[in-house]
């Protein structure tokens, strides 16, 4: 069985995760994919170099997250560009981990945790789509607290994703994280039960 995970900004996608690995699951965590996708030597390296520029190239020789953010980002369908060269190199490497992981052991569950698998078109590669959400409201409240961003700052990236309504659409089961870690714990327990029952 083949999870992919998704959730947007303070929902609590990553927790949910951590969870379902403490039940036994092998979680791919794209985001720290996407951070290997363009190391330097990758394919996706030297087409980032070829679009954006030499100078997103940093001291150490790798591509530095914050000059290449400050092209991308606010700039037209330059965040498009980085997508369209990024995107398939995570996926890649999440199908290389999810065959590894299935020839290691093929009753395991295996869950894809991806703020982007419905943007990027990745639910394919799962069996099923989990979707957590929480309140427009409860999602601010968070974000700010967590990242030390104002209020202003969180609502315009919650308002540029898709919204709760979008994502529960594409989902198989909806994970409701309003509320605090032990009920979240409670309704993944539960899911965690009927998926290995089935």
């Amino acid at each position: 069985m083949i999870i992919g995970l998704t959730g947007g900004i303070a929902s609590g996608k990553s927790t949910a995760a951590k969870l379902l690995g403490t039940f036994g699951a092998h979680v791919i965590d794209a985001d720290k994919l996407g951070h290997r996708a363009y190391l330097q030597g990758t394919e996706a390296f030297d087409q980032v170099v070829a679009t954006f520029g030499a100078d997103v190239i940093g001291e150490d020789g790798e591509i530095d997250r914050a000059a290449l953010g400050s092209k991308v980002f606010g700039a037209g369908n330059r965040l498009d560009e980085l997508t369209a060269i990024v995107w398939p190199a995570i996926r890649r490497m999440a199908e290389e981990e999810i065959a590894t992981t299935q020839a290691d052991d093929k009753n395991r569950c295996i869950v894809l945790e991806a703020a982007v698998l419905l943007e990027a078109g990745w639910q394919d590669i799962a069996d099923e789509v989990w979707v957590t959400v929480v309140d427009r409201e409860v999602a601010i409240e968070r974000a700010s607290a967590r990242d030390g961003s104002d209020r202003g700052a969180v609502q315009a990236r919650i308002d540029a994703q898709l919204s709760n309504e979008e994502r529960t659409a594409a989902a198989n089961r909806v994970i409701d994280n309003s509320k605090d870690e032990a009920h979240l714990t409670t309704q993944l327990e539960q899911l965690w039960q009927e998926i290995r029952s089935e």
